[in-house]
């Protein structure tokens, strides 16, 4: 049996998760926690720690800013250029990159940054999607990889000490650049949000002919190298209120284009939009742990009061977790083709990976699917 958080509609197999003694998460804590927030002062610490990186002669960029051409990246574009930074706008490119994301990258630019996409060889990319697919069940493996090596290397090539991430995950502290004492951006310290599953870069070599030079984009630089710089990172969601919704709204005054209708899998339209094989990557999720991309969603907005408890639960009973036969329009079979993987391959992924105790079985033991390939949970919240 699944239990949820009495609050929001998140349950406990959620990695991190904890219930309190009055069955609240861990998450809707959190948010309680930012009401006694000072963003004033938040905002000023802010002010301090960019001019302590600002360039002040103008031979340089001031900052890294990782960009997906999302409505998050492109909210922090916004507010970097209102804050009077120069930034130097990176993209370690999608795995299947959407047109509509590419649309979005090019909205970017036009904000007025410079910019470098860096493209990593898709020949090897499709064989890491694969392997990541098929070793620990998250066909985004090298993205999610990438996201963090990427501006990393790039920081230290053009000799830019500052990365300016968005949101942290953990929503606990700003990041290494707000540190006291020593607050360089170690190698320890990016792989514990690298999404590396268990799984390390240089376990990769030997599989499908892949050899170390194949794999620089995702190893991170050296130490020394990082050092030399003095590479360090800050989440901008910790010193400005981070909100999705607002965000995406912003974003859209700038350009922003967002998807014609729900994005398959969730319940917004203006989000994970750039790449096809992330509706892949949320079923995943869902198989692993009961819950997707809608789930994800509906608690950010019950949280915020936009949404009431039974609303967000009938949501994601009706969208959460459905058979990804396609994503943003494109069908399974295509997203598929570049990984050398049938569609009945994929099914077997899928139900290897599947988590038999929280979805429902026959007598057999056998899962229970719909025409359409659909899973039932064992228990939805009440």
């Amino acid at each position: 049996m699944l239990t949820y958080c009495c609050r929001c509609v998140m349950p406990d197999t959620k990695p991190d998760l904890l219930l309190d003694e009055e069955g609240i998460c861990n998450a809707c804590r959190s948010y309680e926690n930012r009401k006694t927030v000072d963003w004033n002062s938040r905002h000023q610490e802010l002010l301090v720690i960019l001019d302590k990186y600002k360039n002040h002669s103008g031979d340089n960029w001031d900052c890294i800013v990782p960009v997906s051409g999302g409505k998050d990246s492109t909210y922090q574009v916004i507010r970097i250029l209102q804050l009077g930074l120069n930034p130097l706008c990176i993209t370690s490119t999608t795995c299947d990159l959407s047109a509509i994301g590419r649309k979005n990258i090019e909205n970017i630019k036009q904000l007025g940054v410079d910019y470098v996409e860096v493209s990593p060889n898709p020949v090897i990319r499709a064989k890491l999607n694969k392997i990541g697919l098929t070793q620990v069940g998250d066909i985004s493996w090298p993205e999610h990889v990438g996201i963090f090596t990427i501006p990393v290397r790039a920081a230290v090539q053009f000799n830019v000490p500052l990365i300016v991430w968005g949101e942290n995950s953990q929503n606990e502290y700003g990041g290494p650049a707000a540190a006291s004492g020593n607050n360089t951006l170690s190698r320890r310290w990016l792989e514990e949000f690298g999404g590396l599953l268990g799984m390390r870069v240089t376990d990769l070599i030997g599989f499908e002919g892949i050899e170390a030079k194949h794999l620089i984009n995702y190893m991170y630089p050296s130490n020394d190298d990082l050092q030399r710089v003095g590479v360090t990172g800050l989440f901008l969601g910790h010193y400005l209120s981070w909100d999705g919704l607002s965000n995406a709204l912003i974003a859209q005054v700038n350009g922003f284009t967002s998807y014609e209708k729900i994005v398959e899998g969730s319940m917004v339209n203006y989000e994970n939009l750039d790449n096809h094989q992330t509706g892949i990557h949320d079923y995943f999720k869902f198989l692993k742990f009961g819950f997707g991309r809608a789930t994800d969603l509906a608690c950010l907005h019950i949280r915020r009061g936009r949404l009431t408890r039974q609303d967000g639960l009938e949501a994601v009973r009706r969208l959460d977790g459905l058979f990804p036969w396609e994503y943003l329009g494109k069908p399974l079979k295509e997203i598929l083709d570049p990984l050398d993987l049938t569609e009945d391959e994929f099914i077997k992924i899928c139900d290897k990976f599947t988590n038999k105790k929280i979805f429902k079985r026959d007598i057999n033991k056998n899962l229970l699917k719909d025409s359409r390939g659909n899973l039932t949970k064992v228990n939805y919240g009440n």
